[in-house]
């Protein structure tokens, strides 16, 4: 990391997200693992990727929150540092209960703003690296990976070439998983 982003994300206050996102801890995700980890992921890739603008950081610990816990007080979100921007951000990437997935995610595609999409996109790396058949059906994984080609991977390639290469890749081992899966199924 550059001086100018280490020094960005001293001045990064994140521990009032993280406690926010600890209502998370022990919720099942379908790929595996819990909810709060996948928070803490999707807030390292950012990171990895070297975003540092808080707004984009915060909104990663809570990023699913709205969704999975729609009791959440948005209100005390709103009192804390930068509050207001977040969940306004969170709002903008939360899939409504109901929502059809690929009108969600077209919506963000087309007219969602460049932190919308990031973290999306960044969101759905997050996912891909859990995406496993262990815990979801061969179906379900071919139709994400394809959906991921369809939105994600242009949402990547609109706010930054490497999460789109990244992106890319991680498509191409599912899918060379699957093949391998398949092979295998026929084999016996």
């Amino acid at each position: 990391m550059k001086d100018h982003e280490k020094d960005e994300l001293l001045r990064l206050i994140v521990a009032p997200y993280i406690q926010k996102a600890t209502a998370l801890i022990g919720k099942a995700r379908k790929v595996g693992g819990n909810q709060f980890r996948h928070m803490m992921a999707t807030f390292t890739i950012l990171i990895d990727y070297h975003y540092t603008n808080h707004i984009l950081l915060k909104a990663a610990l809570i990023h699913d929150l709205f969704e999975e816990i729609p009791e959440t007080d948005k209100n005390e979100i709103r009192a804390l540092d930068d509050g207001d921007q977040v969940v306004r951000l969170v709002e903008e990437i939360t899939c409504i209960h109901g929502q059809d997935k690929e009108e969600y995610l077209m919506k963000i595609l087309l007219h969602g703003s460049e932190n919308a999409k990031i973290l999306k996109v960044a969101d759905r790396i997050s996912n891909l690296t859990d995406l496993h058949l262990d815990v979801i059906i061969k179906e379900k994984m071919e139709k994400y990976i394809d959906q991921t080609m369809k939105y994600i991977y242009p949402m990547a390639q609109q706010v930054n070439e490497n999460m789109a290469i990244e992106v890319k890749d991680l498509v191409e081992r599912r899918r060379l998983y699957l093949d391998t899966y398949r092979k295998e199924k026929e084999l016996q």
